[in-house]
């Protein structure tokens, strides 16, 4: 521990359960002398084991649809309450499409489930940094980060429309990114994380056998949850000040590869 964060307050979006990406972030903020305040939404912490992170973290947890602006401003508005002050970071690890869930075929999508998909997965993140603009909730040189992947740039088939909420997120953290920068030196970037082995990753059909793939196809093997934590600490730290709109691949070469014999053997 080398106290990267020390000083510095944040909320977390997004930890259901040990799996999740947003729990290790949690975790490794506080080992690393952050102050965090942890959020989702209610229906996802009746799932969820939100309030055992929360007693190991010593921190607040607030409920929000992070669909809702009003929920979104008290948030924010609860979160300066106790922390005294304006936030340093904040981590949205938030996605989630009723298709997917339901088995629809990308050719036949329900059109009411795909604008819930890019509400709670893309849209959200845009409000969120809206609600955070408004009430001016963030400091100056403060971080913003949001989990993507490379579905955005690239077709697979099962990923469904999720892949465009993707793509939105990462558009959303390029054009906001340049207003939080020019107004207030905050940085916005998304991290593009290898197939992980969360709870939501696994409801994705064919995830066992892609995660296999993407494990061979990668030099380094699939980044694990726990190494995506650290990048983000990184990035919520002073040693990444200007590094802003930026697409951030955290998946050992997947990204760049073309063909590794290992997938053939």
């Amino acid at each position: 521990m080398s106290n990267i964060l020390a000083g510095k307050k944040g909320i977390i979006f997004g930890a259901l359960d040990h799996q999740s990406i947003a729990w290790k972030v949690a975790e490794r903020c506080v080992e690393e002398g952050a102050q965090i305040a942890l959020t989702n939404a209610p229906v996802a912490m009746r799932m969820g084991e939100i309030n055992a992170l929360a007693e190991k973290c010593k921190a607040p947890v607030i409920a929000a649809d992070a669909t809702s602006l009003e929920d979104l401003e008290n948030l924010f508005q609860k979160s300066m309450e106790h922390f005294g002050g304006k936030v340093d970071f904040v981590l949205h690890s938030i996605g989630m499409s009723v298709n997917v869930r339901k088995g629809k075929v990308y050719t036949d999508l329900n059109y009411e489930w795909m604008q819930k998909t890019f509400d709670v997965s893309a849209i959200s993140f845009h409000k969120m940094m809206h609600v955070m603009w408004k009430l001016d909730a963030i400091n100056d040189w403060g971080s913003i980060v949001g989990l993507t992947y490379i579905a955005a740039q690239r077709v697979f088939p099962d990923y469904s429309e999720m892949a465009e909420s993707k793509a939105l997120l990462e558009s959303f953290a390029r054009s906001f990114g340049y207003h939080f920068g020019t107004a207030k030196k905050v940085r916005v970037n998304t991290i593009s994380q290898s197939p992980t082995m969360t709870t939501a990753g696994q409801g994705v059909k064919g995830f066992h056998e892609f995660f296999n793939y993407a494990d061979k196809m990668s030099p380094l093997g699939n980044a694990p949850a726990e190494d995506c934590a650290n990048y983000c600490i990184a990035l919520f730290s002073d040693l990444t000040r200007y590094v802003t709109m930026q697409n951030l691949f955290h998946d050992g070469g997947f990204s760049t590869m073309g063909m590794n014999p290992a997938v053939l053997q």
